[in-house]
């Protein structure tokens, strides 16, 4: 099974989807005229913006909770475990290539999630949308986006389940020698216990818990490259050297370092996937353009800041060029050399955390894109079995079989959403303009259905809907 999925998979990266995720991040940003850079000082603005923040009185979600739900998600496997596979296959460069793939994706984050607000549904005191909405209601095509409910509800509520608890079981197995089936029965039964509605207060912790731990991870690996501080102009020039170095070419590694940062990024942020705007479209803000420019600050918040946190203290530990360590394992090792053996426990305990909410997350993401087909009761009951199971396999497969089942069935999402947010990208870019256009006249924008006149599918922003009653 592994020889098959590696073919399918170098298939498939190999000769669509890297062309594909650079060439429409790259029209993106030319389109948008790089807005992915030009209004970071927006983005901080309208997050921290009062409004923003509190979500008294809102029906959905406030933005700033849509950022937090969104970069909970984010933060977790790829950034620790991915990180390390990573570098261990491709050398330093494959950093360059993750970055790479943050900087155009920004551009992608931006227009996937601008689309999930111009076509999000009301649904009694919540909002839902996302890829498979847009693309019925935007491209009237509901066979399509049953086919990305299904590849959704596939690639995250099984898929990246199983490589999640994989993670979990590799490092407790490293920090605690905890054997792989135990490990696997006490994930599988926790999470049976909240997706099978009980312990609501487990996940309501998490929330809280996960955000804290990330500021701690970062705060670490900060102290870390302050002590190092003097390696880092050489740690940066591996990075650069890697990427476009003649070693890797002629030893015939450069293609496969960019196809392993491209991956490993791609998984990190989720920029393009079409994972994100379901958490986008969740949210209640006064114009579509303000939640597309949070969750842009979120995949630059994810790989340029908390996965390169991760790449630095791998390479100042060295070790990763001949390692039978996988993933985890890898980075575990890393931060004990810098910090003391108190370092791979803690990570042990982050990934727990990360990767424990994340299963519920991504469980949640499948049950809605679930009900997006048809509301089954059978339906939702045999998918939680399935998620189960798929919690069990992770915590005892092997390390390459998951993270290339997860690959391939990433991989296929990221295409159907490409093809739908390039097609319906000249909506984002209207929405962008009336966004700017209101900017400069001194408003703080409002947005209302006729704003885009001729754009059809919208079942939202009616004046008589909308949260600000302002004429913009």
């Amino acid at each position: 099974m592994q020889e098959v999925l590696s073919f399918l998979n170098d298939w498939m990266w190999g000769t669509i989807l890297v062309a594909a995720l650079l060439g429409v991040g790259l029209w993106f940003s030319i389109r948008l005229k790089f807005a992915q850079f030009r209004y970071i000082p927006e983005m901080f603005r309208v997050l921290f913006d009062k409004r923003s923040i509190s979500a008294e009185g809102k029906k959905g979600t406030s933005p700033f909770q849509a950022f937090a739900i969104s970069t909970a998600s984010r933060v977790g496997t790829g950034n620790l475990a991915g990180v390390a596979a990573a570098i261990t296959v491709g050398g330093p460069g494959a950093v360059f290539w993750m970055w790479i793939v943050a900087v155009l994706g920004g551009a992608s984050s931006f227009i996937e999630s601008t689309l999930a607000q111009v076509y999000k549904v009301p649904d009694k005191n919540e909002y839902r949308g996302g890829p498979a909405y847009y693309i019925e209601k935007g491209l009237k095509n509901r066979t399509l986006g049953i086919v990305f409910a299904v590849t959704i509800t596939f690639t995250y509520g099984l898929v990246f389940s199983s490589v999640q608890s994989n993670t979990i079981r590799l490092a407790f197995e490293n920090s605690f020698d905890v054997d792989k089936w135990l490990m696997g029965a006490i994930l599988t039964f926790f999470v049976a216990l909240i997706i099978f509605g009980g312990l609501k207060r487990i996940a309501q912790v998490t929330q809280y818990i996960i955000p804290i731990m990330a500021i701690f991870y970062i705060l670490i690996a900060t102290y870390v490259l302050v002590g190092n501080i003097a390696q880092v102009p050489e740690m940066i020039g591996q990075i650069f050297a890697g990427a476009f170095g003649f070693r890797e070419i002629a030893g015939g590694t450069f293609g496969g370092m960019i196809l392993i940062g491209i991956k490993r990024g791609l998984f990190s942020n989720e920029a393009g996937m079409g994972s994100a705007p379901n958490a986008a479209a969740t949210s209640e803000v006064t114009h579509p353009v303000k939640q597309g420019l949070i969750q842009t600050l979120g995949v630059f918040t994810d790989t340029l800041l908390i996965c390169s946190a991760t790449a630095v203290i791998i390479l100042f530990a060295g070790g990763y060029e001949n390692t039978s360590l996988d993933g985890i394992q890898l980075t575990q090792e890393a931060f004990e050399s810098q910090l003391g053996s108190w370092a791979a426990i803690f990570i042990a305990i982050a990934i727990l955390l990360f990767a424990f909410s994340s299963i519920v997350g991504n469980y949640y993401y499948g049950e809605t894109n679930i009900e997006f087909i048809k509301t089954s009761k059978s339906s939702i009951f045999i998918y939680r079995l399935a998620v189960l199971a798929m919690v069990m396999f992770g915590a005892v497969a092997e390390f390459d079989l998951v993270w290339s089942l997860a690959d391939l069935t990433m991989g296929i999402m990221a295409l159907i959403n490409l093809y739908a947010i390039f097609r319906l990208s000249s909506v984002a870019y209207a929405a962008l303009n009336d966004y700017v256009k209101q900017k400069k006249a001194g408003k703080d924008p409002v947005f209302y259905q006729d704003h885009l006149p001729g754009v059809e599918g919208m079942e939202y922003w009616r004046r008589d809907q909308s949260s600000e009653k302002e004429d913009a």
